[in-house]
């Protein structure tokens, strides 16, 4: 039987399952360090408890103790969630093109965060990850039918938050 000590192992479940678990919990977070970290200590638990895990079941485990992580540190933190503005630079746009990009980001940026939490995840993990429902579903351990519903609604209050989406 297979063992997630096994290092073979081990380094493949983090490699095919590192960005997604990053991605989920950066959704949630709206910050980069504290994802890492989150994701960090799901990795570190699954090595320490290793012998315990299937490794059918190790995907699973790296959401749950990633999400835990999470709601911990919101509980004892109180984090609002932000989300960060990355610097581009583009030297051959013009101002008027900057300008209304920039006006647009922010929009975007308030209309997300407006979002409940779990709309939010679900339409980040669907549009930016490609995520299918039935994948959020199980990540999100809700039915398929809450997928769709969450879904329905960030793009219905999206819409009406931002013209031209």
């Amino acid at each position: 039987m297979k063992n997630v000590c096994e290092e073979q192992l081990f380094s493949s479940i983090f490699k095919t399952n590192s960005k997604t678990v990053f991605n989920y919990i950066y959704y949630k977070f709206g910050n980069e360090e504290k994802a890492h970290d989150a994701v960090q200590e799901a990795f570190v638990k699954l090595w320490e408890n290793c012998a315990k895990v299937l490794p059918e079941k190790a995907k699973s485990y790296l959401y749950t103790v990633a999400n835990n992580t999470y709601l911990n540190v919101i509980k004892a933190e109180k984090v609002r969630l932000k989300y960060a503005q990355p610097t581009l630079e583009h030297s051959n746009e013009s101002p008027e093109f900057l300008l209304e990009e920039k006006e647009y980001k922010e929009k975007l940026d308030k209309a997300l965060n407006n979002l409940p939490e779990n709309q939010r995840t679900t339409f980040l993990l669907n549009r930016i990850d490609g995520k299918k429902y039935a994948e959020i579903a199980e990540i999100e351990g809700v039915g398929l039918k809450a997928i769709e519903k969450r879904m329905h609604l960030a793009l219905k209050s999206l819409r009406e938050e931002i013209d031209g989406i």
